[in-house]
Order: structure tokens, then C-alpha cells, then sequence
């Protein structure tokens, strides 16, 4: 596969899952980067598993998609983990 053909996957694997977990995407710059980094995320996992889709983009979208949403759903569980750090919290007394 090509370098654009990786980026037009990047973008729409990473689309799709920003769409799928609940609320918009993170824009086109990291959408992209999502969907890129879930391509080898999505190829670890299906790999492990003794899976692959299919060949060609829509084999690829599909891995990348399902990395891209794995990458996603781990980020929003570090976010939400993360203590909050505005100073706005009481002490109950």
C-alpha cells in the first residue's frame, strides 16, 4: 500500500472511531494519527488472534478502525483517571 493510500486509511479508520465512541472526532490531524497508529495496534491484535479481514483498503480500514478504537477507548480511561487538577475541590467537613 502507498503513502496516501496509509493516510486515506489513517483518516477514515480514524474517523470512524472517534464517530463510534461517543462524541465527534479530534480533528483531522489526529484522527489521522489515531487511525494510523491503530493500523499497527489493529494488526497486533489480529495477529495475536490468527485473524485478517481481508486484503486490500477495506481489510486495512477494518484493522485500523478496530486499532484506532482500542487507542481511543484507553485514552478517555487515562483522561478519566487522571485526578483533577483546577484546585476546585472541598474538603468535606
Amino acid at each position: 500500500m502507498g503513502f496516501v493510500a496509509w493516510i486515506v486509511t489513517g483518516l477514515i479508520a480514524g474517523w470512524l472511531a472517534g464517530q463510534i465512541m461517543k462524541g465527534g472526532g479530534y480533528g483531522i490531524l489526529v484522527d489521522t494519527l489515531l487511525g494510523l497508529l491503530g493500523g499497527v495496534v489493529g494488526g497486533w491484535v489480529f495477529s495475536l488472534l490468527h485473524l485478517w479481514p481481508s486484503r486490500g483498503l477495506i481489510g486495512s480500514i477494518i484493522v485500523a478502525f478496530v486499532g484506532a478504537v482500542i487507542l481511543v477507548w484507553i485514552t478517555r480511561l487515562l483522561r478519566k483517571s487522571k485526578p483533577s487538577v483546577s484546585g476546585s475541590q472541598q474538603d468535606p467537613q
